[in-house]
């Protein structure tokens, strides 16, 4: 027999865990013996699933749906799928009444939920659809005289378009300047701390695409036909129904990890990388420190990384020498946003549900999975209700509203660095002053979690990324994959794609990485977040 081929992977989240499983299924293990090395004790990165008292908490809420038959087929065979629950029955979405004690882990554990998706805006004090739609609602909350103006405003960008170098410009040839200024400029200022002329047009070119006021009118147009629409012909920001694990995204990772250490993967927890070793134009090992400071050195014939650019930069060493200082220029240049999640365990919403569209439970509730606060009174960006994407999320679904307040900061800013009972009593007063909740004395339990790096950001050295790419391609034996890995703001399903390319230029003795690098590009494969 000839000698297994080792592969050390850098992080437990969706790329280092699919570029695993890729490598060791279907008897890959007789191969490739292959190592993952994850820095705490958890996996799935940003889509963990966070456990508190009962309830579960989804990091930035996670849409099980692609474009990629190849994704789709491969969160199939992970976790069962459910047929679609009946949204006339007033449970929505509990398929069936548990039995006494609970679910049965033989029936329950592994399995999707199709789930319907229901978005709005917060506006103005009005409720809109998301993404943002020309119906009677939105007419009504802008008034006649903002309506014509918005549509003057529209029909100048269609005859008038600007240069497509920076998001501003980019929204206003897809809406017009006056729409743009409504409901994209404010948000994507607090989202990314930047005005969006700053920002670089890849975003949007990457998260909204296709997606303009024509898209909406056709998307509107087309759901009045009888004949049901694929969701592969739909844009992405519009596609209305998804799958969801049932207890959360972390449960499939999990589930992924259990199955690739039982296939004979090494998955080391823990292992927080530290150096990237060269020699003679090629990774030759990496050095890890344990939680209890011990350095550990491992080999390998190939690497999988999905650590942060910036940080795998700065770590990569041949000898005393480390990266050049062009290339460390540009790397610790690239900017990422940080996030911040408080939850709020309450007994009712004061919000009524105006949708045809029953609810779960018996606290009053609407049926949106996200509310975007895109009203600039407010820090909160977006608001999550975590019953709506599972029932089992929620400890006691039929008497509790479990939500989610999402906040965009950086890492040692003023809000990062609020205590927990600072960052809830500020979320509550947000909450009450938007008339979600009626006060203080409605909130039961409460939890903060505060996630780094969550978003790679389009702005500052970004440009130069190319020059950065061509470095570490130069090394043969290195992958970068996953949204910290490419510094690509990417969907979890995107990041999966680039660790199955990854594989596969491995398996083939493939030499260009152009494959796993332009993952995402494909102008009609997108999300806006």
């Amino acid at each position: 027999m000839s000698q297994k081929q080792s592969v050390v992977i850098i992080g437990g989240g969706p790329a280092g865990l699919t570029a695993a499983w890729e490598l060791v299924k279907d008897g890959g293990a007789d191969k490739y013996d292959v190592t993952v090395l994850e820095e705490t004790g958890e996996f799935g990165g940003i889509s963990r699933t966070v456990k508190y008292n009962g309830n579960r908490m989804d990091i930035g809420g996670h849409r099980f749906f692609s474009k990629d038959e190849r994704i789709m087929d491969w969160w199939k065979n992970t976790l069962p799928l459910q047929g679609a629950p009946s949204y006339d029955d007033k449970k929505l979405g509990r398929e069936h009444e548990l039995e006494p004690g609970g679910p049965d882990p033989e029936k329950e554990d592994k399995v999707m939920l199709k789930r319907h998706r229901v978005s709005r805006i917060f506006w103005n004090r009005h409720f809109l659809d998301y993404p943002i739609s020309l119906n009677a609602t939105t007419l009504k909350a802008m008034g006649p005289k903002l309506t014509v103006v918005a549509g003057c405003s529209y029909l100048k960008s269609v005859v008038h378009k600007l240069p497509e170098d920076n998001l501003e410009n980019f929204y206003i040839n897809r809406f017009g300047r006056k729409l743009y200024s409504m409901f994209f400029e404010g948000y994507t200022e607090k989202l990314w701390g930047r005005h969006p002329s700053e920002i670089s047009a890849d975003w949007g070119a990457q998260r909204v695409k296709g997606l303009s006021i024509m898209g909406v009118l056709k998307n509107a147009f087309q759901k009045m036909l009888p004949k049901k629409r694929d969701n592969a012909e739909v844009e992405t920001s519009l596609i209305e129904e998804f799958w969801y694990p049932k207890y959360g995204p972390g449960q499939l990772w999990e589930t992924v990890e259990q199955n690739c250490e039982a296939a004979g993967v090494n998955v080391i927890t823990g292992a927080k990388v530290v150096a990237v070793n060269r020699e003679d134009g090629r990774i030759s090992s990496l050095d890890y420190v344990t939680p209890e400071g011990k350095k550990v050195t491992i080999g390998g014939d190939e690497f999988i990384s999905s650590m942060p650019v910036k940080d795998l930069v700065q770590a990569l060493h041949d000898g005393n020498e480390g990266a050049p200082e062009d290339m460390k220029a540009i790397s610790d240049g690239l900017p990422y946003r940080d996030f911040v999640t408080v939850g709020l365990l309450v007994d009712k919403l004061k919000l009524r549900n105006t949708t045809d569209i029953p609810t779960l439970g018996n606290p009053p509730i609407v049926p949106d999975c996200w509310i975007y606060v895109q009203d600039p009174g407010y820090k909160v960006g977006r608001i999550q209700i975590f019953n709506n994407w599972s029932p089992y999320l929620v400890e006691d679904v039929d008497d509790k509203v479990w939500i989610g307040l999402e906040y965009f900061c950086e890492e040692g800013d003023s809000f990062w660095n609020m205590s927990d009972e600072e960052a809830t009593k500020f979320a509550i007063h947000e909450m009450t002053k938007m008339g979600v909740i009626g006060g203080p004395q409605d909130v039961l339990d409460s939890h903060r979690e505060r996630v780094k790096k969550a978003y790679p950001a389009y702005f500052d050295t970004y440009a130069q990324m190319p020059e950065l790419v061509e470095y570490l391609d130069s090394f043969g034996n290195l992958y970068c994959v996953g949204r910290n890995g490419q510094h690509r703001y990417n969907n979890m399903d995107h990041s999966m794609a680039t660790a199955i390319e990854a594989v596969g230029n491995i398996e083939s003795g493939k030499t260009s990485k152009a494959n796993v690098w332009s993952v995402n590009t494909d102008k009609s494969y997108h999300e806006e977040k």
